[in-house]
């Protein structure tokens, strides 16, 4: 486990590495389609011009999403657990998968809408999308390697310092680069192409049918105020009644170091959730039908427990009838985007 002055440490360093890219003058000018902006999302958080996507820079941020000599063995790759069919997440997998066959304790979350994030991670303790990478990399049950080896790696392969010259003008790998690459790549990962976006856009294909319908408004009115706006995230931490204590994994407060944020962990897109089982931030779910049978019966006390999870009446969790539950999980699967489970741009 990393300590919270880990984090910041290499996120001061980072912005250091950031600030002095940004005032190279070799930066090619953008000659590429950038990340799609769906109208009914909110104005990005990630600062596009700082880091423009063009296709040279995309290309590069895949082939090194996609490159096992990230990790210190050389054997994991960050698609190794983040797969695009699955929304980018690790199917069927509870936890991470890391190096040498180690377990990490959480679920790897789903990467798309990444330009809308405020924080990465179950715990929020990465604050900019450019950072995230450092995450696993330096994990030492995931891919354990220094961001330095990693550059090593980079400069002494045949290939790469031609691809970072066609990205940024020079054949100069540092870490501004590296990142941002990344972020290029991750920046396209834009799913809001759903029947459920064609619906509320009112565009072809938009139909939803009556079960789907009345599962909407249920989901407005009892799941809404955490799965938010058109993103289905409020961005906020919240324990949502897992456990009564949490001595093997205290989510935010671990970031934090604040009693109130014990057990408290991020609130999930719920965007192609379909296609990312299991769920939760340990995986213990593997079906929707769990999921919601938690909210409605299954959710335990604690000091930290969010206030919506106790009703007035002292019950805990959300009053669910079994058809409400049906037709909740009938309108989470027009979430589904097709077009971007499917999308050979984002394939390795």
């Amino acid at each position: 486990m990393f300590s919270r002055n880990f984090f910041r440490t290499t996120a001061l360093g980072a912005v250091l590495l950031l600030t002095v890219a940004g005032c190279q003058k070799d930066t090619p000018s953008p000659v590429f389609e950038g990340p799609f902006l769906p109208a009914n999302f909110p104005s990005p958080v990630y600062d596009l011009s700082k880091n423009p996507v063009t296709e040279a820079g995309f290309t590069l941020g895949k082939r090194l999403f996609y490159a096992p000599l990230l990790s210190r063995d050389n054997t994991v790759a960050c698609g190794d657990c983040h797969i695009s069919f699955a929304a980018f997440s690790h199917p069927d997998h509870a936890v991470s998968h890391g190096i040498d066959g180690l377990l990490g304790r959480r679920n790897a979350l789903p990467i798309q809408n990444m330009l809308w994030r405020t924080t990465f991670f179950w715990d929020g303790g990465v604050p900019h999308l450019d950072f995230t990478p450092l995450n696993a990399i330096q994990n030492p049950v995931e891919m354990d390697e220094s961001p330095g080896r990693v550059l090593d790696k980079l400069r002494a392969h045949p290939q790469y310092p031609a691809l970072f010259k066609a990205a940024f003008g020079s054949e100069e790998i540092n870490t501004a680069r590296f990142l941002q690459a990344l972020s290029q790549f991750m920046a396209m990962l834009v799913s809001a192409n759903s029947r459920y976006d064609r619906y509320v856009r009112n565009e072809p294909g938009g139909t939803l049918s009556a079960d789907e319908r009345e599962g909407l408004a249920l989901f407005r009115q009892k799941c809404a105020s955490c799965h938010a706006t058109d993103l289905f995230t409020d961005q906020t931490f919240r324990n949502n009644g897992l456990d009564r204590s949490f001595e093997f994994d205290q989510g935010r407060f671990e970031v934090s170091a604040l009693s109130g944020d014990e057990g408290k962990f991020a609130v999930p897109s719920l965007r192609n959730v379909t296609s990312t089982a299991p769920y939760m931030h340990d995986g213990r779910f593997k079906t929707l039908e769990q999921v919601l049978e938690h909210y409605a019966s299954g959710v335990q006390p604690s000091p930290t427990l969010d206030p919506l999870l106790r009703q007035p009446n002292g019950q805990l969790g959300i009053p669910l009838t079994a058809d409400e539950k049906r037709k909740i999980i009938a309108f989470l699967g027009t979430l589904r985007d097709e077009e971007f489970l499917r999308d050979k741009r984002f394939a390795e």
